[in-house]
């Protein structure tokens, strides 16, 4: 199970939702904390994970790859952007040492 840490969560229940997690709890024979606890962390996975996956269509992967491998021209703004961002990077790195 998880490794007691000293750090403590606190909120408040209805009686109802209290129930409810209760026997959910025993079900599965864990405290209600261990049960809790589990389903918060299967919960912050999932959300982690759809947030950082991006699902492309076939035909969206494909226009993808033909991009990188055919990137088309730099135009104007693309090379006004660049030269913003190395300026930037520059200001940063001289900042730090």
């Amino acid at each position: 199970m998880l490794a007691h840490t000293g750090k403590r969560l606190t909120t408040r229940i209805t009686d109802h939702v209290q129930d409810k997690l209760q026997m959910a709890a025993d079900l599965v024979g864990a405290t209600m904390n261990q049960f809790v606890v589990q389903a918060a962390l299967e919960k912050a996975d999932k959300v982690i994970e759809s947030e950082s996956t991006i699902v492309l269509t076939r035909r969206e992967s494909l226009r993808l790859l033909e991009l990188i491998e055919n990137p088309p021209p730099r135009n104007e703004k693309f090379l006004q952007a660049m030269n913003r961002y190395q300026g930037m990077k520059n200001s940063d790195l001289s900042t730090t040492e």
